[in-house]
Parts: structure tokens; sequence; C-alpha cells
């Protein structure tokens, strides 16, 4: 079953901006110079959304010198992913099961 931490989840990656720094962090760690690089966002707007990204407990900041680095938390992402595969197994069960009317 989905928990309310789960569906933050899945709301925070509903952005499409977010889910490319997604995309982009379960490559390699990176800077927001690079990030920004990457999506031709904004600085600012960029941060805003790696904010939310941290938020959700999906990012790790590791500072590094002057810069911040952002690597992917591929915990969070995999128990999402046994959600979904639990989810995807009831439907199955389930497809036989219909309820009269």
């Amino acid at each position: 079953m989905l928990t309310s931490v789960d569906t933050d989840v899945i709301r925070v990656l509903g952005d499409p901006l977010r889910l490319k720094i997604v995309t982009l962090l379960a490559q390699e760690t990176l800077c927001t110079t690079h990030l920004v690089e990457e999506t031709g966002a904004k600085q600012t707007n960029l941060s805003n959304h790696l904010k939310v990204l941290r938020e959700a407990g999906l990012v790790e900041t590791e500072p590094c010198g002057r810069f911040t680095y952002y690597k992917l938390c591929p915990e969070v992402l995999a128990r999402l992913s046994e959600q979904f595969a639990e989810l995807a197994a009831s439907a199955r069960n389930a497809a036989e099961n219909k309820r009269a009317c």
C-alpha cells in the first residue's frame, strides 16, 4: 500500500524538470553547474527544484569546496518501485474479481 510519503515522492517526480534531474543523478553525482548545463534551467529555478527533491528525501548533498554536489538516494526509488510492483501483482490477481452491481 502506498503511504503518504510515497505519494509525496510521486507528486515531486511529476514535475518534468525534477524528473530530468533525478534521471541525470541516476547516472552520476553532479554539482549545480553541471545540472544547469544539462537541463538548461536557470540556477535559481534549479536550486528550488533541488530543495524540493532534498525535502522529499530523493537527493542528498555533498559539499566539495565551494561547490555542492547532489546525489540520488536509490533506496527511496527502490521502495517506491516495490510498492508499484505490489500494486501490479494485486491488479493481476484482482482482474478476475468482479463485484456484482
